[in-house]
């Protein structure tokens, strides 16, 4: 024998179902990292106490001004976020929500992740070091480069490596400085022909730039978007999509003589 409910008590107990499934969606897992500007490390000095480029075989000269290659902090691949995270990162300027597949590889451990890491940054300064030399007409079997940076991994320091080995070989191919005395910051990967490809994060690379002093970033043509979304005011947008044009480019910022592209 079943007894009738009334019509709160009916609702109520519609509704539980309705809350625990909304309190789960609250606090379950989801497929997401939260991401922060990350450190900034300027290629023509030291980091964490060792020279980021070494060079032997050729003159070195000393460069003034900095070369900061720019990155991003996000939620280690085990971190749980939940929506109230994703949520809260909405709406700040200085976090983002992104894809975890878009940040780490999908379907690997901590350890995996860390080691395919690092396998893209060694092929990252190969082909930073084959473009620079390249650019600079010298035989990478005369002039041997060594590029060292700590707990960074990736693919997306390769352009500032490149402009950080041609500054102190070459500068700005008439004495002076390739940066110009500025602080130049920037991010992109490269091939060994010299080509800028994107990275993503820009919008947050520009804070940390922008935090450490730097009044130009160099940012793919492909991410101009991006990298306005968020601009800090005073960070001056310099496109790019080759290292030949990169470094006309910072010529033309430095002499004042030909256009500057702008995003």
């Amino acid at each position: 024998m079943f007894s009738r409910l009334t019509r709160p008590q009916a609702i109520a107990v519609c509704a539980l179902p309705v809350v625990a499934l909304l309190a789960t969606a609250v606090f379950a897992p989801l497929p997401f990292s939260v991401a922060q500007p990350g450190l900034t490390a300027n290629v023509l000095g030291e980091n964490k106490g060792t020279q980021v480029i070494t060079i032997s075989g050729a003159p070195v000269r000393d460069a003034r001004g900095q070369l900061r290659m720019t990155t991003i902090e996000a939620t280690s691949p085990d971190t749980r976020v939940s929506l109230p995270d994703v949520i809260d990162s909405w709406f700040r300027t200085d976090q983002a929500v992104m894809p975890r597949d878009s940040v780490y590889p999908s379907g690997n451990n901590v350890k995996e992740i860390e080691q395919h890491n690092e396998q893209q940054m060694k092929e990252s300064q190969d082909a930073a070091t084959q473009a620079a030399l390249g650019y600079l007409g010298l035989d990478d079997k005369d002039v041997e480069v060594s590029l060292k940076l700590a707990d960074v991994g990736g693919p997306s320091a390769g352009l500032l490596f490149s402009l950080g080995i041609i500054d102190k070989l070459d500068g700005d191919g008439t004495g002076g400085d390739l940066t110009g005395g500025r602080v130049i910051a920037g991010t992109g990967t490269i091939d060994a022909a010299g080509r800028v490809g994107a990275v993503g994060g820009v919008a947050l690379k520009t804070q940390a730039a922008k935090r450490d002093g730097a009044t130009v970033f160099l940012v793919p043509k492909a991410e101009c978007a991006d990298a306005r979304a968020e601009l800090p005011k005073g960070l001056r947008l310099i496109p790019v999509t080759t290292l030949k044009s990169t470094v006309s480019s910072l010529v033309a910022l430095e002499t004042g003589k030909g256009s500057v592209p702008g995003c």
